[in-house]
């Protein structure tokens, strides 16, 4: 049985990454409401049942306003263009109050900056969109869960802390389920494409591809923690 949540969880921009994770949240009982200024991505997001669209600019805050930004209680901006993504966030915080904002971001050394200017989450997961909603019941602070192909792949960011016991070692070191793969390291503002020999330090963010059902699994390999 679905659960029903109070949260309304308001999406800006996107096409399939919006489709994808509007029909996501609504499957696990939150309000969604979707902002975009494409009229036919917002006759595509009409036909998703019990998500309500609107048709305009995220990055105005009449726009936000009419969609109901205010009531919300999470927003994500998922366009292509970061500039935007951090205006409409910061609009969202600043001027309606929304608790939680989450900024997708294409290029990985504009995280920190999008952090320092108040983003809440800053997820760079390339042609990727950012769920995550579920990471405080799951593990605070520590991922990102990004569902695709209709959450059938997850893409997890993991931060690695000080005492994870993966912490120096080698990828093929670490006994990860098959159907998991590390595609990318975040480290100090750089972004790395591991091999096998590529060593895991602590404070990394890695960027795991994985089947849906083994992100938890995954977590606690890498983290150490449940």
């Amino acid at each position: 049985m679905k659960k029903i949540r109070n949260e309304k969880v308001l999406l800006i921009g996107g096409r399939n990454k919006a489709k994808s994770l509007a029909s996501s949240l609504l499957s696990q009982g939150y309000h969604v409401i979707a902002v975009n200024d494409s009229e036919e991505e917002c006759m595509r997001l009409a036909s998703i049942k019990g998500l309500n669209v609107y048709h305009g600019d995220g990055t105005k805050p009449y726009v936000l306003d009419e969609a109901g930004a205010a009531e919300c209680q999470i927003a994500i901006a998922l366009t292509n263009c970061d500039e935007d993504n951090l205006v409409a966030c910061q609009i969202c915080k600043q001027n309606f109050g929304v608790p939680k904002t989450v900024s997708l971001v294409s290029d990985p050394n504009k995280t920190k900056f999008f952090r320092q200017m108040g983003i809440d989450s800053v997820v760079c997961a390339i042609s990727a969109v950012t769920n995550i909603i579920q990471q405080q019941a799951f593990v605070d602070d520590l991922v990102n869960i990004v569902p695709v192909g209709l959450g059938k792949v997850q893409i997890i960011e993991v931060h690695i802390p000080q005492d994870a016991p993966v912490s120096g070692k080698k990828l093929w070191e670490i006994d990860l389920p098959q159907e998991v793969v590390i595609g990318c390291i975040l480290r100090n503002d750089s972004a790395l494409i591991p091999r096998g020999d590529t060593r895991i330090s602590a404070d990394d963010t890695l960027v795991v591809i994985a089947r849906s059902g083994q992100e938890e699994h995954t977590i606690q390999v890498l983290t150490g923690r449940a």
